[in-house]
């Protein structure tokens, strides 16, 4: 009797891929997302993401040559496909370990990964880079961008769309639309995404959708005809992106291999300036559990793959985040005047807490820290108390606007600080090394760092009591000591620190959540006869 051997086995690499049958890489597809969600479980990691780019993925490689045609993934969270058809499917248990994969596209791990990035909308300036690479000599094929619904909401996105089009140099961007990032996508280019989701068969090269609509039954050829002529027949009118000077080629099922390797040949083939192809994905999709979360399992722990149920936890302690979304959201009920923003992460930063109690007062503006700083910023000069939640690695896009916009005006604007130090499996893109050292050097601006959860209360206090200048209080990732903490924290002292241990001889001075470290190193010390004294500066 023989037994099949899986397709999945028979890949070394995407050059494989080229000799399939199509009907073989649509049940390779299927392999390789039973794989994923397998590998996840042990590992933990970004799941919903790239279930939802498998049948995208497969069709890529199988289209294009790579690594030679440059595939450059938005943020790169959604890549373990692509790291499973470029050689690395052994040691995908290995993923956001030390010493195994990147949870994100690297240059350093494969020549597949032409681009690392982790942080969203850099994919398309990027490939724009290849292209004139390729144009002037380089030894470089066509670049593609993938680049989500959620990414596409940031400026940069539309900075690189605004150059390709001028430029009209032959480039491929493919919008993954699963009208998701890590939070639904907020804003009116999400509304304008979700009325092109519901058009017929829209916008596309002209001479592919002719192509098509001769295919069609005759009423649905002239559906199809008076949809493309309704949405680009007029000069004044067609998409958005069209507008931009980008080809526009769907939306198209972004789960249908058929579909996608049609429409992907036919635009290799003809395309000879920028091309947008609007494929419509499902987060999570292909697993069930995923796909009825809320966050589409945007970000997980190891899971049981049977029920989706997490592994248990071996703290209950609260997390941080936590803390501070319940001590603003107690501070936010006591004054009308404060208001929170979010650059698309409520529940990450802890402000869908506050949220739920003062929606009115919680802004998230999406993927664009420049555009919150700075949108904060002129809260402040009215007379409000804003706090901008952001995770440090994503502050650090907003550089420019904390000096510009706040540091120089002196604006009492309130940054907390979430993910402020080494982050563990996200990698040194997610890790919060630098915010000390920007922020420190800026005029007017107080930085505060939390050594435990009370302490982080009392600084959430401070920060609503101080109005002199712009104010920044950092603290971890992860849970807390499980200490007990009160609802309203009390305004500390700017600039005063707090002895916590009085030895002699030998002092710390700690700064931040590494208090405890400081603790045991003492004890260490004390087993030798040196009694060390310990100071939190605080400030």
């Amino acid at each position: 009797m023989m037994i099949d051997t899986p397709l999945l086995d028979r890949i070394a690499g995407p050059a494989d891929l080229r000799n399939f049958k199509d009907s073989d890489l649509a049940a390779l597809a299927n392999e390789v997302r039973a794989s994923v969600i397998n590998s996840v479980s042990r590992t933990g990691g970004h799941l919903g993401s790239s279930l939802g780019v498998v049948e995208l993925t497969v069709a890529l490689h199988a289209v294009f040559n790579t690594p030679r045609d440059k595939l450059i993934w938005d943020v790169g969270h959604q890549c373990y496909a692509h790291k499973m058809l470029t050689g690395r499917r052994q040691r995908m248990d290995t993923l956001r370990q030390k010493n195994g994969l990147s949870g994100f596209t690297s240059r350093g791990e494969s020549t597949y990964d032409p681009f690392g990035a982790a942080h969203s909308s850099t994919s398309i300036s990027a490939a724009l880079g290849f292209a004139v690479g390729r144009d002037m000599g380089q030894s470089t094929g066509d670049a593609i961008a993938v680049i989500g619904d959620g990414a596409i909401t940031a400026g940069m996105a539309y900075e690189a769309m605004n150059h390709a089009g001028d430029q009209n140099r032959r480039l491929f961007v493919i919008l993954n639309d699963n009208d998701m990032s890590i939070a639904p996508p907020v804003g009116a280019m999400a509304r304008y995404l979700l009325r092109l989701q519901h058009t017929a068969p829209g916008a596309t090269l002209k001479t592919m959708a002719e192509g098509f609509e001769a295919l069609l039954p005759s009423p649905l050829r002239d559906k199809a005809r008076r949809t493309r002529e309704l949405v680009t027949g007029q000069p004044t009118s067609g998409t958005l992106f069209e507008q931009l000077g980008f080809d526009y080629i769907g939306p198209i099922d972004g789960h249908s291999m058929p579909d996608l390797l049609a429409t992907l040949r036919h635009a290799r083939a003809t395309a000879t300036g920028p091309v947008l192809i609007h494929a419509i994905t499902r987060k999570g999709a292909g697993y069930a559990p995923a796909e009825a979360a809320s966050d589409k399992y945007h970000g997980v722990g190891k899971f049981d793959v049977a029920t989706g149920a997490p592994a248990k936890s071996t703290s209950n302690a609260p997390s941080f985040t936590s803390i501070f979304g319940q001590a603003l959201t107690h501070e936010a009920a006591r004054d009308p005047d404060i208001v929170a923003i979010t650059a698309a992460m409520p529940s990450g930063s802890g402000l869908d807490i506050m949220a739920q109690r003062f929606p009115a007062r919680v802004f998230d503006v999406g993927i664009a820290e420049q555009h919150g700083v700075t949108f904060a910023a002129g809260m402040a000069a009215a007379g409000l108390k804003p706090f901008v939640a952001i995770y440090s690695t994503f502050l650090q896009r907003g550089f420019d606007q904390i000096v510009h916009d706040v540091a120089l005006q002196n604006l009492p604007v309130r940054f907390a600080i979430d993910r402020a130090g080494l982050v563990g499996q996200d990698g040194a893109t997610h890790a919060g090394a630098f915010d000390v050292g920007f922020l420190s050097m800026l005029p007017n601006m107080t930085v505060m760092a939390a050594s435990d959860e009370l302490e982080l209360v009392h600084m959430v206090a401070t920060a609503v009591a101080h109005n002199e200048g712009p104010i920044a209080f950092r603290y971890p990732r992860g849970e807390g000591r499980g200490m007990e903490v009160p609802k309203i924290g009390e305004a500390l002292e700017i600039g005063r620190g707090r002895l916590v241990r009085e030895g002699e001889c030998v002092a710390f001075l700690s700064f931040g959540a590494h208090l405890d470290v400081v603790y045991k190193a003492t004890e260490l010390l004390a087993q030798h006869g040196i009694h060390a004294s310990i100071a939190d500066a605080r400030c």
